[in-house]
This record gives C-alpha cells, sequence and structure tokens, in this order.
C-alpha cells in the first residue's frame, strides 16, 4: 500500500439503528470486513444499507449493545473526525468557496500538515485523479464526473485508514459512470485501502466488490463474492434483485423436469422440485436441426448491437429472457426450440 495510512479490520458486532421515532432501520448485525478489502453493500432503498454505513463512519451511533471495532479497538462512540476515515457522498458535499486545489487540501489544513506538505500532497491527488489541469477552477465550473473526482481526491489526501462510499456514482450519466467505476476500482486496487461501498447499482457491486452484502428490509438476505451471489443466490430475493431470473414451473422426476413448454434433462433435480430458476446465459436459441428442450414463440426482440434479447412466450405467467449472439433477425411470434444447460439450474 502507497497512498493510505495502514488498512483496518472493521468489524460490526450486534449493530441495530431504531430512530428516534421509532423507525427500525437496521436489524442487529454482524460483520467482519478484513483488511484492503472492498466491501459493497448492496440493495433497494430504505434496506438499511447507508444506515451501517454512517454507523462505521460514525455520523450514527448503534443502539445499545452494538459496537463498532477497527483493528480490535471499540470506537463505537467516536466522532467521524476521530476514526480517521474519508468518506465521499453521492452529492459530493464539496466546499464551493474553495478552488479544487483548497477542496483537495481540506482535510490537511485542518489537521495543521505543514504548507509544503500540502501542496505536494494536493498535487499528487489531483495527478492520481488526472484533474492537474483543473486545479485553480472553481466547484461552480465542473461536470458532475469532475467534482466525483475531486471528492474521491479529497477523501484519500488524508491517508485514511478505511474510504467509505456512498452512492457515488447515482448522480452521473450511464457513459460516465462505467468510466469512474474503471477509476474507482483502479484506485482502489492500487491503494490496497479497506473500502466500503454503498450502491444499488448491481453492475456497480458486481464490478468492485471482493465480497457483496445484500440487504433486504434492514436485514442481511445475503454476504458472498459476487460470483456466489450471481450463481448460488440464497434466497428469492437475492434471485430476483441480482440479474434477471427466469422461472419455470412444472414437476421433476426420473432426472427430468417436465413443464409446459417441454422437457429439460435434469439428473440433480429434487423429487420435491415444482419451480427451476436460471439466468438468460443459460439458455439459447438451439441452431436448425439441434434438440430443443423446450418449444416457444418470440414475444419481443430488441437488438442491443452486440446481442439480441428476446422475451419469449413458453406458457408461463412471465416469457422467457434470453441474451442471443446469434447474427440474425428474430421476428414476432417466430416459434423457436430452446436449449438450457443444467448446470445453472437452480431451485430456491
Amino acid at each position: 500500500m502507497t497512498e493510505t495510512g495502514k488498512p483496518v479490520s472493521i468489524a460490526l458486532a450486534n449493530c441495530a439503528k431504531t430512530f428516534a421515532d421509532g423507525t427500525r432501520a437496521l436489524e442487529p448485525l454482524d460483520l467482519a470486513i478484513h483488511a484492503g478489502e472492498t466491501v459493497v453493500f448492496l440493495g433497494p432503498s430504505g434496506c438499511g444499507k447507508t444506515t451501517t454505513l454512517r454507523i462505521i463512519a460514525g455520523l450514527e451511533e448503534p443502539d445499545a449493545g452494538g459496537k463498532v471495532l477497527f483493528d480490535g479497538v471499540d470506537v463505537t462512540h467516536l466522532p467521524i473526525e476521530q476514526r480517521n476515515v474519508g468518506m465521499v457522498f453521492q452529492s459530493y458535499a464539496l466546499f464551493p468557496n474553495m478552488t479544487v486545489a483548497g477542496n483537495v487540501g481540506y482535510g490537511l489544513r485542518i489537521r495543521k500538515v505543514p504548507d509544503a506538505q500540502v501542496k505536494a500532497r494536493v498535487s499528487e491527488m489531483l495527478a492520481m485523479m488526472q484533474i492537474t489541469r483543473l486545479a485553480d477552477r472553481r466547484i461552480d465550473q465542473l461536470s458532475g464526473g469532475q467534482r466525483q473526482r475531486v471528492a474521491l481526491a479529497r477523501a484519500i489526501a488524508v491517508r485514511p485508514r478505511a474510504l467509505l462510499l456512498d452512492e457515488p456514482l447515482t448522480a452521473l450519466d450511464a457513459k460516465l459512470r462505467d468510466t469512474l467505476r474503471l477509476d474507482i476500482d483502479s484506485l482502489l486496487r492500487s491503494l490496497g485501502i479497506t473500502a466500503i461501498y454503498v450502491t444499488h447499482d448491481q453492475a456497480e457491486a458486481m464490478a468492485l466488490g471482493d465480497r457483496i452484502v445484500v440487504m433486504e428490509h434492514g436485514r442481511v438476505a445475503q454476504i458472498g463474492k459476487p460470483r456466489e451471489i450471481y450463481q448460488r443466490p440464497a434466497t428469492r430475493f437475492v434471485a430476483d434483485f441480482i440479474g434477471t431470473m427466469n422461472r419455470l414451473t412444472g414437476a421433476a422426476g426420473n432426472g427430468v423436469f417436465r413443464c409446459k413448454a417441454g422437457i429439460v434433462p435434469w439428473a440433480e433435480a429434487p423429487a420435491t422440485a415444482t419451480e427451476i430458476l436460471f439466468r438468460p446465459e443459460d439458455i439459447r436459441v438451439a441452431e436448425s436441426g439441434e434438440a430443443a428442450n423446450l418449444q416457444g414463440k418470440v414475444a419481443s426482440a430488441f437488438f442491443l448491437g452486440d446481442r439480441t434479447r428476446l422475451f419469449v412466450d413458453v406458457g408461463e405467467e412471465k416469457p422467457l429472457v434470453i441474451e442471443s449472439t446469434a447474427r440474425r433477425d428474430f421476428q414476432h411470434g417466430e416459434a423457436v426450440g430452446l436449449a438450457i444447460d443444467p448446470r445453472g439450474l437452480l431451485v430456491l
């Protein structure tokens, strides 16, 4: 690690949060975050992810009995300024009366770092975030993406033990989000810093997280690596919230699953299964002359450039979603055969 202080391990023990009006924002939570790890809290609005981040930061205290530990030291009652964490907000929270350089150096100056060191550190941060040319600009002269780079530079300039990011890319357009997501990933890897990232965006979570904490109604629904969360969701909520999930209803028996649209070979099918789930990449349009598991009709087809997203009616409540890379046009109402890879089948 080169740019920050020593990364810190963070532990939450029995951390719950009930606000003064009686609203229960967070159920008791136990979580261990390893030093240098990037953990992403993912979930819909109101699920408790930002409340958890604010408890880690010191902006909120957990209910009685809850503890926050940094490297095993209880910091539950320490305010944010004594925890040595950097924060990046969705709203940027930059000072409009300061230049870019002034914003980046603010945390250093209030720590009474000598002027020469502040100047060198600010220069280093501006270069790292590729905004050196913006040093003397006012904040109101910057684009959203430039402001977010300034916010990141300011957060890491003080060499924090942990970097906390609360929906930092939400206000940006899709193309800029993709660019900054890549930059943030490179930044976190180069710093080796402990990072906690809050988002409702699945793509951000998958791209940035060493582990993902999926939250639902103030509780943890599942914790795991991105591939685990996606390929082996623990609950129906996780399965539906992460990516797209197809469903077929029917009955299992004798190594197959029978449904309205056909028969799916699946040697590992539980005998009690009445519904199977699978991702769009685990089903494809069968080639001409190839045996198909299911039969259906194209309900809609959207050409997306590198692929065509098909919605195929197979007699279920919702059409199946298929991502096809076939170089052909699909017509509404066209009959198609479908082949399923049994390795992607799930029962929840």
